[in-house]
């Protein structure tokens, strides 16, 4: 009951993998769009949040059959990117994917929200002083706004470790290639006997989700507490 199989450590490893690559290539444009919405003035921003926010709506399996009409190897992108080499579906590149897709949203809402929290009185002291608008961003509005940048983050990361229908729907369930931790416990539930080792599992997934909220909560602490904010 507690030793885990090869097959069951290799999708753990496989879902942190995933999870890390998804919230890392998600950081730079979730940042990005947080702050398009959150002091961006241009027609189409209602559509744009809207876009954002689809995923949320969207049943993921949808989201993962769009995936794969867009970035299959006969997709859309997925057929000039397999010229070159990239290819996503049904491979763990395409879990990331799949999963940074999913997990937007829940990054870009927490950034935006921090953003729209940061006085903007003190950017203009900074611009006052003859600071130049990105010098504004890196040394004041960036700081100020990183709680909820690392709380975006984590809750990307706990998002993708939990992703199951678009993951499946793009990358299938191929045990050592994308079979992530919800993969393997719908495998497990499958099959006679193996309901032992979707317990195992389970727990495991969380813990490792749980352990994310609170090492989420504790950082974003301890850095409001360096601000003066908190």
């Amino acid at each position: 009951m507690i030793a885990l199989t090869p097959d069951e450590w290799t999708a753990i490893g496989l879902s942190l993998r995933v999870a890390a690559v998804a919230t890392l290539a998600s950081l730079i444009p979730g940042l990005f769009v947080a702050m398009l919405l959150a002091r961006g003035r241009f027609h189409g921003r209602a559509l744009l949040d809207g876009l954002v926010h689809l995923p949320l709506i969207l049943p993921p399996v949808v989201t993962g059959y769009l995936l794969l009409l867009s970035f299959g190897r006969r997709g859309t992108f997925g057929a000039a990117l397999a010229e070159v080499g990239i290819v996503f579906s049904f491979r763990w590149t395409g879990a990331a994917l799949a999963c940074a897709i999913m997990g937007f949203p829940l990054m870009v809402r927490a950034m935006r929200l921090s953003i729209e929290a940061v006085d903007r009185r003190l950017e203009q002291a900074a611009a006052t002083l003859g600071a130049r608008p990105s010098a504004v961003f890196l040394t004041v509005t960036l700081p100020l706004a990183m709680p909820g940048i690392l709380a975006g983050a984590v809750l990307a990361f706990a998002k993708a470790m939990g992703e199951f229908g678009a993951t499946i729907t793009f990358v299938s369930n191929i045990p050592g290639e994308t079979q992530t931790l919800p993969s393997a416990i719908y495998s497990l539930t499958q099959v006679p006997g193996g309901e032992a080792g979707a317990l195992r599992l389970t727990l495991i997934s969380v813990a490792l989700s749980m352990t994310a909220l609170l090492v989420s909560e504790l950082l974003a602490r301890r850095l409001a507490r360096r601000l003066g904010t908190g």
